[in-house]
């Protein structure tokens, strides 16, 4: 009777520090997976301006490259410090005429901007900032943003005035100056440019 007693409490060991050991893998498991920014999967659209109207210029850049990416607990985090560079050659309007103008007279003005870098900060659970390198200049962009499961839709409006982009403004209005014209006569290109921004984060 002792024996079998004894065998049994074997047994219920044995069962309860095998249970024990899966359970244990599986919370490591759980533990490990996370979330990370991956370039193929985000997008990154642009709106700019033009004449006294403020008519609407829609273009995107189709390729970024991402430096420092990691797996992180929350999309969040995952962000949070995440340094990143966008070819100016990228740029693309549908119109190629207009982005070989970009290119050449807006991009080609301004100082060491083969591509835009910056560092992205995050704030708290909707707010932010970019610190942002462009024509040699360095500044902070405010962002806001959404969180919806793996998705993050990320939103700026960039004064490019900070980043004394006045010359490579003027340079893109006298070679668009028509364009730019609206039934006023007035050519204008504006210095305000929308930035929108979305990211399918990986998570495994």
């Amino acid at each position: 009777m002792k024996k079998v007693f004894t065998i049994t409490l074997l047994l219920v060991t044995i069962i309860s520090f095998s249970s024990c050991k899966e359970k244990e893998k599986k919370e490591k498991a759980t533990l490990e997976k996370g979330f990370t920014v991956e370039a193929k999967t985000t997008t990154i659209n642009w709106i700019a301006y033009k004449t006294t109207s403020k008519v609407p210029v829609k273009g995107q850049f189709t390729k970024v490259s991402i430096e420092n990416s990691k797996k992180s607990a929350t999309a969040q985090e995952a962000l949070n410090g995440l340094k990143f560079d966008i070819p100016v050659s990228s740029i693309f309007t549908q119109d190629t005429l207009r982005d070989s103008k970009l290119k050449k007279f807006f991009f080609g003005t301004m100082k060491d901007t083969n591509s835009i870098k910056g560092t992205i900060s995050m704030n708290n659970e909707t707010s932010g900032s970019v610190e942002l390198t462009m024509n040699g200049v360095s500044q902070v962009l405010p962002i806001t943003y959404v969180i919806s499961d793996q998705m993050v839709t990320i939103e700026a409006l960039m004064d490019l005035d900070n980043w004394q982009a006045q010359l490579a403004l003027e340079a893109l209005n006298v070679a668009c100056y028509e364009l730019h014209s609206g039934p006023d006569g007035i050519s204008k290109t504006w210095s305000e440019v929308k930035i929108e921004v979305a990211t399918y984060l990986k998570y495994e």
